[in-house]
């Protein structure tokens, strides 16, 4: 059993996956918000899905990346985000719950603070254009998931193909995902984050 755990751990790079700060580039990952509230959110009750709010894509989270596999739950000395923190992050997050589990999961593997990770968070998402297209929709329609990809290349013409993937779920568009340099600049994504959901009829819901 040991040896198969050795093995494993060297297949996998698991082993470096508790070292904070090491990794490759990042994953921008953009969900869009109306999507998850209809196949997942209203059902949880998510406050991301009240009526009260108009969210379109939302940030998912930011992902420190290797060019094979990913970090997550590393250990950090650094403090976790209080809950001012947290609530600040839900205008583009959707809800205080998502900061928290970001910051839990991904950013402590960041090398950086709390507040530097979700001010690095808030940076790269403002960076990207997101296409104003989709928010003019008013039903839900049936469209290839090559649709969306195309759209923010148009909106954003320093992203190239390989640097965009389009993923989905449950018969819906679910996330853009954007892959970034520690700087911020756009970077093709290792092999493990640039297939793309190949869907010619994903379900794409409009902001109510």
């Amino acid at each position: 059993m040991r040896v198969v755990l050795i093995w494993v751990a060297l297949a996998t790079g698991v082993w470096a996956q508790d070292r904070s700060g090491e990794f490759d580039y990042y994953v921008l990952s953009l969900s869009w918000s109306p999507n998850w509230c209809a196949y997942e959110g209203d059902a949880r009750g998510s406050d991301q899905c009240d009526a009260r709010h108009d969210h379109g894509w939302i940030l998912h989270g930011l992902w420190p990346q290797y060019h094979r596999g990913w970090p997550e739950y590393c250990q950090t000395a650094e403090r976790p985000p209080n809950r001012a923190m947290t609530r600040d992050m839900a205008d583009i997050m959707g809800t205080s719950g998502l900061a928290w589990h970001q910051w839990k999961k991904h950013g402590v593997c960041s090398g950086l603070s709390a507040p530097a990770y979700y001010a690095l968070s808030r940076e790269a998402y403002g960076r990207v254009v997101r296409p104003p297209v989709f928010r003019k929709l008013d039903k839900t329609v049936k469209l290839p998931a090559s649709v969306v990809e195309e759209a923010f290349l148009q909106s954003n013409p320093g992203l190239e193909p390989d640097g965009v993937t389009i993923t989905c779920r449950e018969g819906h568009i679910q996330e853009a995902r954007i892959c970034l340099s520690r700087e911020l600049d756009p970077v093709p994504c290792g092999q493990d984050v640039v297939r793309d959901c190949t869907a010619r009829d994903a379900l794409f819901t409009p902001v109510r």
